[in-house]
């Protein structure tokens, strides 16, 4: 029973409850912010083509610009999250990302938007360690495959919803500038939600130790629905420096497995969302219509992310997970292999985006139970900022592709490649040290 006394041990062994429940659906609406405010320039990309006349090869830079950002924010971040408190991070970073969005409706060349991306994207990407962390700390274990599942849903969510919204304003007449300014509108109003609703984990203020750690956690377990703990965790925290600790014996194979399957797979992932649209376009379909195809990629997606979870919870995390990214390999791989109808074309972006996004649950569930929690916020920062280069990555050189001549099925075969690579990556990750992994 000792280990039911300390914050940690309340929140892992007690049932879910409700204001549990609330801030993991919190966490996937920020999830879902991460959907809408990337795949923003996606939607909008035909159009700031076309008005500024952007070159496939510089165009390929424009829709990756915010995934560097992402890169360098999770990387930096994340481990603001581990000294801080996940729920600062989270406020500060919503901040950036608002900011950068309203700034891009003011842009006037392709240097100022890609700076204001690249800055919205270093916002994303401390926020993406910070909730991937929170949604861990706040489940128990018995719900926390479900509970990372719904967390991840968010970002195909908020991408449907956006792409449905953005369709709509296109449609109305309203401007790509419109579109950047309704998303950083729209991130703004949850940084009041969040300072309001969304306490720090009893985790984190458990392995912080600090003088009133146990008072602060007591409170947090109060706002989600629990008695107070009696007593903080007796294992040390940790003294060396966070980065080098994701390289010690224990944890230095799961961490660079991990972190290869990410990068692989987001290649291919952000080869699909950010060029589909485009390609659509291509073909011959307005700007609307590639809006709506996205949109559905992004409904596949939440698919995706639930059958996950289900999955998950009768077989193991990592014979789930690589089936995903094989499925994902061979959607990617086999897109545009068939134009000849828009139909064809939705159905191959909805089960492409249905297994990708699959994949990513089981990526992102993986990342939390690789670290502890003292460096779940660093090791998920490390993971989601190095595998966010291969996001930044895919889109360029599927540009650099597209300038070269070759058609939509030869770079989609060439880019789906990144996820088969994930795939043995990841199913190499179940060899590792770490005892969590080789159980799962």
């Amino acid at each position: 029973m000792k280990a039911l006394r300390t914050p940690t041990g309340v929140i892992e062994s007690e049932p879910m409850s409700g204001w549990q429940w609330f801030a993991i659906l919190l966490t996937a609406c920020l999830n879902g912010l991460d959907g809408i405010d990337v795949l923003s320039i996606s939607y909008v990309a035909p159009v700031i083509s076309s008005d500024w006349s952007i070159q496939p090869s510089a165009l390929g830079w424009v829709l990756s610009m915010e995934l560097i950002g992402m890169a360098a924010g999770s990387v930096l971040l994340g481990g603001t999250a581990d000294r801080y408190g996940r729920r600062p991070t989270i406020i500060a970073c919503l901040g950036c990302m608002s900011a950068g969005m309203l700034a891009a409706s003011r842009t006037h060349s392709i240097l100022a938007l890609l700076f204001v991306r690249l800055f919205t994207g270093l916002g994303i990407g401390g926020m993406l360690a910070a909730i991937n962390a929170a949604a861990a700390e706040y489940s128990n274990g018995r719900r926390r495959n479900i509970a990372m599942a719904l967390m991840v849903i968010g970002y195909p969510l908020g991408g449907a919803v956006g792409g449905l919204l953005i369709r709509g304003m296109l449609t109305l007449g309203a401007s790509w500038r419109d579109v950047f300014a309704a998303c950083g509108l729209i991130t703004a109003i949850f940084i009041p939600v969040c300072a309001a609703f969304l306490p720090e984990t009893p985790a984190f203020l458990d392995a912080s130790r600090n003088l009133n750690g146990l008072a602060r956690a007591n409170r947090s377990l109060r706002r989600l629905g629990h008695l107070p703990a009696s007593e903080l965790s007796d294992r040390p925290k940790a003294e060396s420096a966070p980065v080098a600790m994701l390289f010690s014996p224990a944890l230095r194979r799961a961490t660079f497995s991990v972190t290869v399957a990410y990068f692989a797979h987001i290649s291919s992932f952000y080869f699909l969302v950010k060029w589909t649209p485009k390609a659509i376009v291509n073909l011959g379909f307005a700007p609307t219509v590639a809006a709506g195809v996205l949109a559905l990629a992004n409904v596949g997606g939440a698919i995706g992310g639930a059958t996950f979870g289900i999955l998950a919870s009768r077989w193991p995390i990592r014979i789930v997970c690589a089936g995903m990214l094989v499925a994902t390999s061979t959607a990617i791989g086999t897109f545009g292999w068939s134009t000849d109808t828009l139909q064809g074309l939705q159905w191959q972006v909805f089960f492409a985006g249905l297994f990708a996004n699959s994949a990513i649950a089981g990526l992102y569930l993986f990342v939390a139970q690789c670290f502890p929690t003292d460096l779940r916020a660093t090791g998920t920062g490390f993971v989601i900022g190095i595998g966010r280069g291969g996001a930044a990555l895919g889109p360029v050189i599927a540009g650099y592709l597209f300038a070269g001549g070759l058609p939509l099925h030869s770079v989609a075969a060439l880019m789906g490649c990144g996820s088969a690579l994930a795939a043995l990556a990841i199913w190499h990750a179940g060899k590792a040290e770490n005892p969590i992994l080789a159980n799962h």
